[in-house]
């Protein structure tokens, strides 16, 4: 099996696409585990994973900041 590689500029291209649709609420799917989140003001949450976006809304033109804490 022979693996292609990756074009590290089209993967934050698409990445990018996937967070503004989830700011947006385009998107409800979790980036990390796929599962729904939950839309709370500026915020958006993964309550199964835990992963998180703060002040998304508000990031959306500066950039967004995704935090997720594995346990």
């Amino acid at each position: 099996m022979t693996l292609e590689p990756v074009n590290l500029a089209s993967l934050n291209r698409t990445l990018d696409q996937e967070l503004a649709a989830l700011v947006r609420g385009a998107s409800l799917e979790c980036l990390v585990c796929g599962e729904f989140v939950m839309h709370a003001g500026a915020a958006v949450a993964c309550p199964e994973c835990g992963s998180h976006l703060r002040g998304a809304v508000e990031a959306a033109e500066s950039g967004l900041q995704f935090d997720v804490q594995a346990g």
